[in-house]
């Protein structure tokens, strides 16, 4: 087995004191929780970076905070499940907005692996949800997915609906992974979904493919939909377009105008490793009492001739194919998953005579949103892939702001049999 690879016993093992201490510390301040614990702050910071190993025995009263915190909350939380789930980003952004997952579905080992390390395995987590029985998964009120796209096919719709074969979804959408979205939303009918994926999903298959996926949702399964590409830069140093997809079941006037930008955008010094000893090291991404960037993330000379060499030929055939080259007042290109290979989207310059270096992982995760708390368990190779496949946490963080208020009126119309209009959605109206 690789030593990357999962066991399968991971998800039924309570989950580690310092993921347990990492999901309190998102609610409480290092002073409370060591108040609680009976404890020094210091002890906490130490458990937090590693320099001591956070005792197992802590892990009951960690559990009991985080329940403690869950029952103050009861009145505005709601629930959701995180389907095509990667490493949790959606996740993220939704349990900021009092959200509480109920169920999981990945089907990659090493994306589970750095899943459970953050957030533990205290639901039903599967792996591949394609065979997977949608009347056992648990009841919902919003459901998340970044599906991958592939082709639909929707030749000979007609052949089948004369010979009495299935129509609708069923038939347009069979066999591919949008298709077991929609039979769950069908058979569950949450309040809410969110529904993320690359932007040229609106121009697949000269607009056949968005046009399937708009019908499926609206005619099919009557949900109000809206749709908005959204560019990350806004909250990221990274150009990084979207398209988010989000439907409720009855209209409560919700709309992307409530959108909140945070204004000019961070750029990539906001992210980068300050090698100045202002951090602390992480092994393996920095070393030394500085925290200088490991070398092993630098290019090799011949790399980086290499990657020049490809820019000059493209540039003289005319096309914009090349490294980029970036500096900390920079915005980056898209982080993709091929990143891992050599790193050429984003470079950052080491000056015109040193060979640049990749981006640490850590840097990839903070391009991305995530915290520095958000834990990686895998091989560079694999957290290349995962981050470059992520959703930004901090758009999905708005989103879910926006969209909360809704689900609570749906909430409150299912509970109460009256419907009132969050503000926003009531001014825009």
């Amino acid at each position: 087995m690789s030593p990357d690879m999962p066991s399968e016993s991971l998800f039924n093992l309570t989950p580690d004191p310092l993921v347990l201490l990492s999901r309190v510390r998102q609610r409480l301040s290092q002073q409370d929780v060591a108040s609680r614990l009976q404890v020094a702050p210091k002890t906490i910071s130490r458990w937090e970076n590693g320099k001591t190993e956070c005792p197992a025995y802590v892990q009951y009263a960690l559990l009991d905070m985080l329940r403690r915190e869950n029952r103050s909350e009861t009145a505005s939380t709601f629930t959701f499940i995180d389907l095509f789930a990667g490493i949790g980003g959606m996740r993220l952004g939704f349990e900021k907005a009092r959200g509480q997952c109920v169920f999981t579905s990945e089907w990659n080992p090493w994306a589970q692996k750095t899943y459970v390390e953050n957030f533990g395995a205290d639901h039903p987590f599967i792996g591949d949800i394609v065979p997977y029985d949608e009347d056992k998964i648990p009841d919902h009120d919003v459901l998340l997915a970044g599906f991958p796209c592939q082709p639909f096919s929707i030749a000979g719709v007609s052949k089948k609906n004369a010979l009495g074969r299935p129509h609708g979804f069923e038939c347009t959408t069979q066999g591919t992974l949008f298709f077991d979205v929609a039979r769950i939303i069908a058979a569950k009918r949450p309040k809410a979904f969110l529904l993320e994926n690359v932007k040229n999903l609106l121009s697949h298959d000269k607009g056949n493919t968005f046009r399937v996926i708009r019908e499926t949702l609206e005619k099919e399964l009557k949900y109000k939909i809206q749709s908005k590409i959204i560019d990350g830069q806004s909250f990221v140093p990274q150009h990084r377009e979207r398209i988010i997809i989000v439907g409720f079941n009855e209209q409560t006037g919700f709309s992307f105008d409530d959108f909140r930008r945070p204004g000019k955008g961070p750029r990539l010094d906001s992210i980068l490793h300050p090698e100045d000893g202002t951090e602390e090291a992480e092994e393996p991404y920095t070393t030394g009492p500085k925290a200088k960037v490991n070398p092993k993330y630098v290019l090799t000379e011949k790399l980086w001739a290499y990657l020049q060499a490809y820019a000059e030929k493209h540039r003289k055939a005319g096309n914009g194919f090349g490294f980029g080259l970036v500096t900390p007042d920079s915005v980056s290109r898209t982080l993709s998953a091929r990143y891992y290979k050599d790193g050429s989207e984003i470079l950052v310059s080491r000056g015109k005579k040193k060979s640049p270096r990749r981006l640490t992982p850590r840097e990839c995760a903070r391009l991305m949103g995530y915290p520095n708390t958000f834990r990686i368990p895998v091989s560079d190779t694999q957290a290349y892939k995962q981050f470059g496949n992520s959703v930004v946490v901090p758009v999905i963080t708005e989103v879910a702001r926006m969209m909360v208020p809704h689900v609570k009126v749906l909430q409150d119309f299912e509970e109460f049999g009256t419907m009132q209009m969050p503000l926003a959605a009531a001014s825009n109206a």
